[in-house]
């Protein structure tokens, strides 16, 4: 065995020392010095290239004319050179890299070549380290071989020898098979080393098959760069013989055309000369221009800023005709209303509240008409709706200024502050005084304040202590009127509150608030409604009035839910009767100014109405659905109209049937989430204003004169009786010039107002 490895690291030795012969002289050399070869030749064939560019760049600067039209061929052929000569450095590039691939594969082969030189060095040590241990396992082997003699002869003699012989025996036994393990044991190292050899027999065939690889893609390398560099050159070669071929074609027409040209130039001479001549009358053209430019511009300016101001000027003139028809429509289209009878319909919109939440549920949904203050836009599901009333109050009006309004047309908002513009205030005062007046002068009137709960109407029509309502502002405005005329008239004013709670109706003035009171006919065949039992307290100033808010507030019923903390769950009604006296001609008069807060129309699915709030929301709405009735009667002219359907119609018949001055406020909240809401009550407002309710009567009688000196005093002022003048002395007094004009004053008054 010992010479069998002998043999085979002789051979692996052998081998190694073919493969560093066979590698000494690589391909990767030759390659290099074939590609240094080629890249020699390229630059060669680049310097003629460039020497064929500057030839034709001389040729280009020797040409007589700059403007000859064959210099755009001359540059045709300079961009064909550019172009052969970035495709030169192209194949510089290209060579560049091609000479770092030999490069790194010449580093990989060094690589190999030292990673071989340090296994065979290794290999060497281990040979030698086998050989050294080769030559002890001899060693050993020779000398245990002759020990077995002596140990033989030691045997022969121990039978006859002594103790010490036996012991010297025993001790040679154990040497003996101490030696025998020994041999084992290299034995076992010898294995070993056959194993070790194996395996570096394996390195050294992976190292060939690498070589082997690392040969063939150097062969591949150099075979594809071969055939790269062939065809740049083929290409170049081309390219620059059909570049040739050109410039010499095109230089050949050149050189035809020179003459040609030269022969143009003397002829555009003179015209360049005259073309010299217009280029300077056009440059001082120029130069002036930017002074003319600021002249034009100005005179330019000036006309627009005056076109400007006339167009201006119409149109404020437009607008204050077009306010003004809009003011001559109105007033027109409010007498027709008078004519006509029908029913005057304000709106207010309160504000937003923090009662509204916020997010865009709270979003304002309403927006106002810049114009037509009787006009108001509603958006609803993304559409928007308009509509048009008599008077459309924003939510900036002041309880103040609403006040001023219910002097003339009960108009209001609620829950806050909402009223009218300042500008329309005296027209609106005007329109809600003509209704106060109205009821002075014997005829019925009718506020009342409809919308769904939570819009405000019992703030319209109550207000607070610091800002009154409607009901308290009619009646200081009563007052007022009723002191005015207090010289001729005698007035007697007198106050009664009702209200109707689950369709019952309950004074809220009496002793017995509980009590139910029903409505009747008058007995005196007038066809006139009354309700008998009715407290009735007769008032004589403001204060009173306040006392009297204050007790029937206090009895009427409100609740809390989820729309409105101070929601009423009755609809109100105070009723102000008038009875006047006119002292001068004994005629006597009867009016009545019905104030009504209706309850608020409600969805019990959003108020959270339960037990006895439900009962009293399924009442409120049954009584304002019959109202709905009324009116779709009262639009339609329909012979029956049914006022019975509920106690709230039943005691509104007398302002709702044609005998009574009417104005209706319809509260809205702006709210995103009431749109619903608010598009019903604008819808029920429109169908309320279009009732025709017809020509208002007169509750007056005339009474007997109070003695014949009025009479005649009468008689006298007319012009009737020419004897009176010359008779002074009959029965009575003649009154003096002073007396004559406040009496005639006085009388041409009363006969104006009963006219």
């Amino acid at each position: 065995q010992v010479e069998t490895l002998k043999a085979k690291v002789l051979e692996q030795a052998q081998e190694i020392s073919r493969l560093r012969s066979e590698q000494g002289g690589t391909d990767a050399e030759k390659h290099r010095d074939l590609l240094a070869a080629e890249n020699e030749r390229l630059r060669q064939e680049m310097k003629a290239c460039e020497g064929q560019l500057r030839e034709l760049q001389q040729r280009q600067q020797q040409a007589p004319c700059r403007d000859c039209p064959h210099l755009q061929e001359n540059a045709g052929l300079q961009e064909q050179l550019s172009q052969l000569q970035r495709e030169a450095e192209e194949m510089r590039a290209k060579l560049a890299e091609l000479d770092l691939e030999v490069q790194q594969k010449t580093n990989r082969l060094a690589e190999v070549e030292l990673r071989l030189k340090d296994s065979l060095a290794e290999r060497a040590e281990e040979e030698e380290r086998l050989s050294r241990r080769l030559r002890d396992s001899q060693e050993t082997i020779a000398s245990l071989k002759s020990q077995p003699q002596q140990i033989k002869y030691i045997i022969k003699t121990v039978e006859v020898e002594s103790a010490k012989a036996k012991q010297a025996l025993c001790e040679t036994q154990s040497r003996n098979q101490y030696l025998l393990e020994q041999v084992g044991m290299q034995k076992q190292v010898l294995k070993e080393m056959e194993q070790q050899l194996q395996s570096s027999q394996k390195t050294e065939a992976q190292l060939r098959a690498q070589i082997m690889m690392y040969e063939a893609e150097l062969e591949r390398a150099h075979g594809q760069m071969l055939e790269e560099m062939q065809a740049m050159e083929e290409e170049k070669n081309h390219a620059i013989e059909e570049a040739f071929s050109r410039a010499q074609v095109e230089m050949k027409a050149v050189h035809e055309n020179l003459a040609g040209v030269r022969t143009n130039l003397l002829l555009l001479q003179p015209a360049l000369r005259t073309l010299t001549h217009d280029y300077n009358s056009l440059k001082r053209q120029v130069r002036d221009f930017p002074l003319l430019l600021q002249d034009t511009l100005r005179s330019a300016r000036a006309e627009i800023s005056q076109a400007i101001e006339e167009v201006h000027s119409t149109n404020r003139e437009l607008l204050r005709k077009y306010r003004r028809e809009l003011q001559l429509r109105k007033k027109c289209h409010n007498e027709l209303v008078r004519l006509k009878g029908n029913i005057r319909v304000f709106g207010r919109v309160r504000p937003i509240t923090k009662e509204d939440g916020e997010g865009p549920e709270a979003a304002n949904a309403v927006t106002f008409d810049a114009d037509d203050d009787a006009v108001l836009h509603l958006l609803h599901k993304g559409k928007q709706v308009s509509f048009e009333l008599d008077k459309v109050f924003p939510p900036q009006a002041s309880q103040e200024e609403v006040g001023a309004t219910m002097h003339t047309a009960g108009v209001s908002g609620e829950g806050s502050h909402l009223l009218l513009t300042l500008p329309c205030l005296p027209q609106v005062f005007q329109e809600v005084q003509a209704l106060v007046t109205s009821c002075i002068d014997g005829y019925n009137v009718c506020i009342f304040a409809y919308g769904q709960t939570g819009a405000g109407k019992t703030y319209t029509m109550e207000g607070t202590a610091a800002n009154p309502g409607i009901n308290q502002r009619a009646l200081q405005l009563l007052f007022s009127e009723v002191r005015g005329k207090a010289a001729d008239w005698d007035y007697t004013i007198t106050v009664s509150a009702a209200e109707i709670y689950n369709e019952a109706l309950r004074d809220l003035l009496g002793k017995e608030p509980q009590e139910k009171l029903e409505i009747k006919l008058c007995p005196d065949g007038s066809g006139q409604l009354y309700v008998p039992g009715l407290t009735e307290f007769r008032v004589q100033s403001v204060e009173d009035i306040n006392k009297i808010f204050e007790f029937g507030h206090v009895k009427r019923v409100t609740e809390c839910t989820n729309l409105n903390e101070h929601s009423s769950r009755s609809h109100a009604l105070l009723i102000v009767t008038v009875r006047g006296l006119d002292r001068s001609t004994g005629l006597r008069t009867t009016g009545k100014l019905n104030l009504v807060d209706l309850a608020g129309s409600e969805r019990v699915g959003r108020s959270g109405a339960e037990g006895s709030r439900l009962r009293e929301a399924q009442h409120i709405n049954k009584s304002l659905s019959a109202l709905g009735d009324v009116i779709y009667a009262l639009r339609s002219r329909q012979g029956h109209v049914p006022f019975r359907n509920s106690k709230l119609t039943y005691l509104l018949q007398d302002s709702l049937s044609g005998d009574s001055k009417t104005l209706m406020m319809v509260q809205v909240s702006p709210a995103e989430k009431n749109t619903s809401e608010t598009l019903c009550s604008l819808k029920f407002a429109e169908r309320v204003r279009s009732v025709e309710l017809g020509p208002v009567s007169r509750k007056a009688e005339l009474g007997s004169w109070p003695s014949q000196e009025h009479l005649e005093v009468l008689k006298t002022l007319l012009g009737d009786s020419p004897s009176s003048a010359a008779s002074p002395g009959r029965g009575h007094a003649s009154p003096s010039p002073g007396q004559l004009s406040s009496r005639s004053a006085s009388i041409r008054r009363k006969l104006h107002t009963s006219g």
